[in-house]
């Protein structure tokens, strides 16, 4: 079966105060309990602030690092999610219930894209 990553992008500059709610975090795992058990959910993680991160850029030959944050930039992934499913729409249907877990104001987009195998 194919193998998807879902990027889970996040406009950090307007992200909840405080992060996910604890009943946002019952409902995330309850899912993350779901897929796992269907076989669908390989791995998925959250990732730290930019403000922690780093960028490592190449260009012409040269290599250069710009610490976080990243002001210029609106959307970050925020997380990701790496599934296992029999095609994109399945990967997308799942996808969509992991979203339809946030309250609604979080503005969250996922990208779902397919691993290349070999």
């Amino acid at each position: 079966m194919p193998r998807y990553l879902s990027l889970i992008r996040i406009d950090e500059n307007n992200a909840p105060e405080g992060g996910p709610s604890p009943e946002l975090m019952q409902r995330m795992g309850e899912l993350i309990e779901e897929m796992t058990k269907n076989g669908v959910l390989l791995d998925t993680a959250g990732l730290t602030p930019t403000a922690q991160g780093a960028r490592v850029h190449y260009e012409g030959g040269r290599l250069s690092v710009t610490d976080g944050p990243f002001t210029e930039t609106k959307e970050v992934i925020g997380g990701y999610a790496l599934l296992q499913a029999k095609d994109k729409a399945e990967a997308i249907e799942w996808t969509k219930r992991f979203l339809k877990v946030h309250e609604p104001y979080w503005t969250v987009t996922c990208e779902v894209r397919e691993i290349e195998e070999g």
